[in-house]
């Protein structure tokens, strides 16, 4: 899926009073171009702030830098005390996947920002987690064991030699400990009690460090090797505890999600609402402190849509709400997925295809050269993915179909990736066109500004021919699902089914017309030859595909 990479940074500032300096560092990450600042928390008794943004990679790390350069001359932890463990003024910096990025390209950009930190700042730098150097330093406690106060001793054993920067104590600064890592989700399920037992009690049975094993007489019991008995808990990734909230006169179950991949929201909000019933209780709503990845929802969204015997090939948004509206979300008030979904938050409504149709259309019929074909025809092939999934959606769960189940979720499910997919790239490929323009702008004042000019025409060009290439395979991937559609869905919804061939074989027609003609300005012969033999092969794999469409339309509909 072509998509534009999103990087979350979560960077604790140990400055948790001052509201003057906590704005300060606010302001210069915010100031940082291509960065939007989604959540400051500021913490008076920890004396402590977390800042949350997220944006493109290069930018959340320039972002990163201007808060850290700022702290610089505000923090002093000579006279910092806190209830929060810490070692330095910017004393852990992790960043996060959340679209377009994998985690290894995260670690490196963890790692890109830690030797600069060191370098520029002269100070000790550890990374932990996914960026760790050796298994021995995964975990931020261990680093930051000691803390602050400690740092001193513990940089003079070899053992602690930082990842970046000097073994020496900086007393203004102390140490940074940067890492990547997966999306931390601060999740927090209610409970029908105001026992504060009963959700301290659930909270040890599902929080994977388990509960500690007591003789009769309270005390913990020791292993043979002289370590505490524990009984391993359900839920792999997951701390908790259990509390009391008194204004909701209700007791909860807090989580702290360390890797929603390995136990999903769902996951977590069954497992307290089976522990509950158990004893006797039920849940009524959570909460999610903070913001989360678009999948965390998406994927609860999709389970409880099974859960409910219903379709869970949706939009996004629909498996959002469905997700919202099980987990109790709203139990408190409204959730708005638009600030509180990371992606969503920082996208809000800029891309061509987020406008009205009207208004989209209206920009097309304009003299502007971007939006134009490339873009209309991923547009088209979009519809023709999002008829298939709605074909496969009227047929789940109807008599005569339930066999087919399966089937028919998995065409869904495909086609919504597809048709995302399409949308993405009806961006890319504007995108792509005002790169050819922003190359053809550059200076030709000499011979070397001519040859830089020609070079980025040349790559401009490439991938402008790249991204439409790319809808011609996604809308190939449509045609065939609407096949799958027409001949395993209800007959009434054939006709959507069929339409929607037709829209993805005509996005596909129309994004090769686009890579055609950008290859004409191509001088790489290698790329450009390696390029016709993919048209030849999706072209002749469309023509097959619709002498099959038209057998299927004549046996299916008589047409």
């Amino acid at each position: 899926m072509l998509e534009k990479a999103v990087v979350e940074c979560v960077p604790n500032f140990s400055e948790g009073r001052d509201r003057d300096r906590i704005q300060a560092i606010a302001e210069a990450i915010a100031s940082v171009e291509g960065v939007a600042l989604l959540d400051v928390d500021a913490g008076a008794d920890t004396n402590r702030t977390v800042y949350t943004f997220a944006g493109g990679p290069r930018a959340v790390v320039e972002a990163a830098l201007a808060g850290a350069r700022r702290a610089r001359d505000l923090i002093d932890m000579r006279n910092h005390s806190g209830s929060h463990p810490r070692m330095g003024a910017l004393d852990v910096c992790p960043f996060v996947p959340i679209a377009g990025i994998s985690m290894a390209e995260c670690a490196q950009l963890a790692r890109d920002f830690g030797a600069r930190l060191a370098r520029e700042f002269s100070i000790p730098v550890f990374l932990y987690e996914e960026a760790a150097a050796k298994p021995s330093r995964r975990s931020l406690a261990d680093i930051r064991f000691g803390e602050y106060e400690g740092l001193a001793a513990k940089l003079a054993d070899p053992e602690w030699h930082p990842d970046f920067g000097p073994s020496r104590f900086d007393p203004r600064w102390g140490a940074t400990v940067v890492g990547a890592r997966e999306a931390l989700l601060a999740f927090n399920v209610n409970l029908t009690t105001e026992d504060v037992g009963v959700a301290k009690e659930i909270a040890s049975e599902l929080r994977e460090s388990g509960k500690i094993v007591r003789n009769s007489r309270g005390v913990p019991e020791l292993d043979h090797l002289g370590q505490v008995k524990r009984i391993q808990g359900r839920l792999k990734a997951v701390r908790a505890i259990g509390w009391q909230v008194r204004e909701l006169r209700c007791t909860q179950v807090s989580m702290n999600i360390l890797n929603f991949r390995t136990t999903a929201l769902w996951m977590a909000f069954e497992a307290v609402r089976e522990a509950a019933e158990r004893r006797g209780f039920g849940v009524s709503g959570s909460e999610l402190v903070g913001l989360a990845p678009a999948a965390a929802l998406v994927e609860s969204g999709r389970y409880f849509q099974r859960k409910a015997n219903a379709t869970p090939g949706l939009p996004d948004r629909a498996l959002v709400k469905a997700a919202v509206k099980a987990l109790g979300l709203d139990c408190r008030g409204d959730f708005d997925p638009d600030k509180k979904i990371i992606e969503w938050a920082i996208i809000g409504k800029s891309r061509l295809v987020d406008r009205p149709v009207s208004e989209f259309v209206d920009e097309l019929s304009s003299p502007s050269p971007a939006p134009g074909g490339g873009t209309t025809s991923a547009c088209v092939g979009a519809m023709g993915a999002a008829l298939a999934a709605m074909a496969a959606n009227l047929s789940i769960g109807k008599k005569g179909f339930e066999e087919r189940t399966s089937e028919l979720e998995s065409i869904a499910l495909e086609a919504q990736e597809l048709k995302t997919e399409l949308l993405g790239r009806a961006d890319e490929d504007s995108d792509a066109f005002n790169g050819i323009l922003q190359a053809l702008r550059l200076p030709k004042r000499s011979e070397e500004e001519t040859t830089l000019r020609g070079l980025a025409i040349q790559e401009a060009t490439k991938r402008a021919s790249l991204v439409p290439l790319g809808s011609a395979r996604a809308c190939l991937g449509a045609m065939r699902l609407c096949l799958k559609a027409v001949e395993r869905g209800r007959a009434s919804s054939a006709t959507d089914a069929a339409v929607g061939f037709l829209a993805a074989k005509a996005g596909l027609e129309g994004a090769l017309l686009n890579v055609k003609i950008n290859l004409e300005g191509i001088k790489d012969g290698d790329f450009a030859g390696a390029v016709k033999k993919e048209i030849e092969a999706l072209s002749t794999q469309a023509s097959a595909d619709e002498r099959e469409y038209r057998a299927l339309l004549s046996k299916t509909l008589g047409f």
